[in-house]
């Protein structure tokens, strides 16, 4: 009996201190989510009171206006956000399967030994600078795209509008440019896709080889069909990527913006066009188109991010049979 009062006592603490601990995890988390809110809004607010002259000026036209002349104060977004589309295009073209198939080898096929050493090695091209890649890309890249792939290109498929046109001497142009985004949204895509790949049970990917299923048929219709979702979310993801970069892309695309059907052309796009000359506007009314740029990516990343949630849902739905 004697022992009742302390143990009723310590009892009570704990409930004191659980209930502050409570408290204090919901304040943190709370104001955590507060902050991200409020560090997005202040970007949104800065960007769009930053482009208001630029709005005011040119209105909605300005996003698909196709001509940049700061001498003359006319600016419009149309052969920016074309040359953005293109190079993001074929980043996601040719990096998506190259990093689906790099996901599906180091999950179901590559051995034991040899997952880590290749996986370390493709996601450590994700913590290369994006400079120093853009550097590799004006010295290696461009030239050999310039002086074989291009001029193979051109020769044996010029009837295509795309590879028509007379191939860049030094090889600079979108072509290069949606190459060099290819190599930096692989890391990206390869290593979400390895995961997802991975937590697929191993009991679906035995049942289906042991009910005479290949290996491929496996793979399509019970690792590929389990992940879907999660892949088209890290495609969006990696064109999120795509669409931000602004130095390698200024570095190899070229000198010259236009709308043209070639890849071999040169052009620019939305962040580089900021990243190039935004140190050196001119006039406010430049500065203010730039950050006319800055809104129009903005936008778009914000529906990228709503179709990848869409895309999730709806597989979701599909998923439970609804």
């Amino acid at each position: 009996m004697s022992t009742l009062p302390a143990t009723e006592t310590l009892r009570g603490r704990r409930r004191v201190r659980d209930w502050l601990g409570d408290r204090i995890l919901f304040g943190l988390t709370f104001a955590a989510a507060l902050a991200s809110i409020a560090t997005m809004i202040a970007i949104a607010w800065k960007i769009f009171q930053g482009a208001r002259l630029s709005f005011e000026e040119f209105g909605i036209a300005f996003v698909w206006g196709t001509v940049w002349d700061p001498v003359k104060g006319v600016f419009g977004a149309g052969q920016l956000v074309y040359g953005t589309a293109v190079t993001c295009a074929i980043a996601l073209l040719v990096g998506a399967p190259l990093a689906i198939a790099i996901g599906l080898y180091l999950s179901e096929i590559a051995p034991r030994g040899v997952r880590g050493v290749i996986g370390t090695l493709v996601e450590m091209l994700a913590a290369i600078p994006s400079v120093v890649l853009g550097l590799w890309g004006i010295l290696v890249m461009a030239p050999f795209l310039g002086q074989h792939v291009e001029p193979w290109l051109h020769r044996h498929f010029g009837f295509i509008p795309i590879f028509g046109g007379s191939p860049q001497a030094g090889g600079s142009g979108m072509l290069t440019a949606g190459l060099i985004l290819a190599i930096m949204v692989v890391p990206i895509i390869a290593s979400i896709c390895r995961e997802l790949f991975l937590s697929v049970p191993r009991e679906l990917e035995e049942g289906a080889l042991a009910l005479g299923s290949t290996r491929w048929e496996m793979v399509r219709g019970v690792v590929l069909s389990s992940t879907r979702p999660g892949i088209a979310a890290a495609i969006i993801l990696g064109l999120g990527r795509a669409l931000g970069e602004a130095i390698a892309v200024a570095q190899v695309i070229g000198a010259g913006i236009g709308i043209h059907a070639s890849l071999f052309q040169t052009g620019n796009t939305l962040a580089a066009q900021i990243a190039d000359q935004f140190q050196g506007a001119v006039s406010k009314i430049q500065i203010s188109s730039l950050f006319y740029l800055a809104a129009i990516l903005l936008v778009i990343g914000l529906l990228t991010n709503l179709l990848a949630q869409w895309i999730v849902r709806r597989f979701e739905v599909q998923g439970s049979g609804i």
